[in-house]
């Protein structure tokens, strides 16, 4: 599975968990998981490469879905998994 897949399987979780998507031209290093009025928000960063998107995903991933009880396709839940793991070094 290619990263920008990934990142859409990443995107529909946050969805899933009740996170609005939001893409806009933010310069290639923004986006990201933020609060507003009480609504999550995740903005992607229509100039960053999916790369860097995924990561960020990923984290917001982490910050809003129990993963451990949620049904997650075996590539995507590796690499939150993964993510993860990297995030504690």
């Amino acid at each position: 599975m290619n990263e920008q897949r990934i990142l859409e399987e990443l995107l529909a979780l946050l969805e899933a968990n009740g996170v609005t998507i939001r893409n806009e031209p933010l310069g290639g290093s923004g986006g990201g998981l933020c609060t507003v009025k009480g609504q999550k928000l995740f903005f992607v960063d229509t100039q960053a490469s999916s790369v860097e998107m995924t990561d960020i995903c990923a984290e917001a991933v982490l910050k809003v879905a129990d993963i451990d009880n949620i049904y997650i396709k075996p590539e995507v839940r590796q690499f939150i998994e993964n993510h993860a793991d990297s995030e504690k070094e």
